[in-house]
């Protein structure tokens, strides 16, 4: 044989390769006993140690309990979930699989939450043989349904609405799941999905021979009828952030009356600076008002909320985030989850009822080291949510007047 056509193997790799030194209150992933595979990935990734979710939820989770995980986005749930599918996949071989039968779902609210879970998967599946597929909507249905038909499928990353279509038309099976995610719970329940939820839950295994895990930023009494229901004996895992707001948020509080909100509103989403504008409240009657109100004085606007279809939600998103449009005006459905660079400022036109709907609403600009500007409108009616706020984010909030120069600018008399 010839030195050309002579083939080299990669050396093996070992565990040894990959050094982590022990550290007081800190769990690494060699601790977890995971399999060699998935930690040759993790080490590509680069993570070392676990974070509080991760270091919660993964003891139970590999021993095959039921969890349920109270976490914020970029806590790192999704590696907690990812590392339980993988490591249960690879331990639990099987010695046939048919196309269109996967072995795991996981379920999204949203197709850019879909396919960030998806591209972190086949990150994390990168040295094992499993097959990662995504199915969500505003992409080529065709496409994914011959993808299906001609591969194995060991984790299946879905939105509901695209996964009912491939169900109906008989392109992929649920009877063979042994493990489901349900991602984001709360933003399902907003967003109008559990009847599909329900259907794709029908499809699969019982609670009791397959494994489910459950992530919300929220455990209300909703979100718990549907643990209920859904899991077997969950355990409970509850994660709060150490920093409830960022420091690249500048945040301002102006008490205005109810009929000064919308010409504050009209002077601030004018201004110069404010080149990406997301304007919250709490109700669909008061975001359709408010979005018709811009766009007869002119202002490039879209809706955003739960009584919005998904497709045109889509449609929406990928338009602000192309800046086709300078105000996307949402309900708390946009609030979470939604990653949108250069977001310049976020109004509150009414205060939020939950505390932490605030966090997640001022996110939404800061972000990526960039600085941004928050905007809360405290009137008669809802000033009274400050103080929980306040508890909330463990800080206090002044409350200004409105700038003198608004006041005597003539379009705001």
């Amino acid at each position: 044989m010839t030195t050309q056509n002579k083939r080299f193997r990669r050396p093996r790799w070992h565990i040894s390769q990959f050094k982590v030194e022990e550290a007081e209150g800190k769990v690494r992933f060699h601790d977890l006993f995971l399999p060699i595979a998935l930690m040759r990935a993790i080490q590509e990734v680069g993570y070392e140690y676990a974070s509080p979710i991760q270091a919660m939820t993964l003891p139970y989770a590999l021993a095959g309990y039921d969890c349920i995980g109270k976490a914020q986005t970029g806590t790192g749930k999704t590696a907690a979930f990812l590392i339980t599918v993988i490591t249960d996949l690879l331990e639990h071989r099987l010695e046939e699989q048919y196309s269109g039968e996967p072995r795991s779902l996981i379920l999204a609210p949203t197709r850019e939450l879909a396919l960030q879970i998806a591209e972190d998967a086949t990150a994390l599946t990168k040295f094992s043989r499993l097959k990662v597929v995504s199915a969500v909507g505003g992409m080529d249905l065709e496409k994914q349904q011959k993808q299906l038909a001609e591969q194995r499928c060991d984790i299946l990353v879905a939105t509901p609405g695209r996964l009912i279509d491939l169900m109906n038309r008989k392109s992929v099976f649920l009877d063979q799941i042994e493990l489901l995610v349900i991602d984001e719970a709360d933003r399902m329940l907003d967003m109008g999905f559990i009847p599909d939820i329900k259907t794709i839950v029908r499809a699969a295994p019982r609670n009791e021979n397959r494994q489910t895990l459950m992530f919300s930023a929220t455990f209300s009494p909703d979100i718990l009828n549907l643990v209920d229901r859904w899991t077997n004996d969950p355990v409970r895992v509850e994660v709060e952030p150490k920093i409830k707001t960022s420091d690249d948020v500048e945040q301002h509080v102006y008490l205005v009356s109810a009929d000064e909100k919308y010409q504050v509103l009209k002077r601030i989403v004018s201004e110069e600076e404010a080149d990406r504008v997301m304007v919250f409240a709490n109700r669909r009657d008061i975001v359709r008002e408010l979005s018709e109100k811009l766009k007869s004085d002119g202002i490039n606007c879209q809706v955003l909320s739960g009584e919005v279809p998904q497709n045109k939600r889509i449609r929406t998103l990928d338009g602000f985030k192309e800046g086709k449009f300078s105000v996307l005006v949402a309900t708390d459905v946009a609030g979470r989850g939604i990653h949108i660079d250069g977001v310049s400022h976020v109004v509150n036109y009414t205060l939020p009822e939950d505390a932490e709907d605030y966090v997640h609403r001022i996110g939404r600009t800061g972000r990526a080291g960039k600085k941004g500007v928050s905007i809360s409108f405290a009137c008669e009616d809802d000033s009274f949510q400050i103080p929980a706020i306040e508890e909330y984010i463990k800080a206090k909030i002044s409350v200004e007047q409105i700038p003198a120069a608004w006041v005597s600018d003539e379009a705001f008399i």
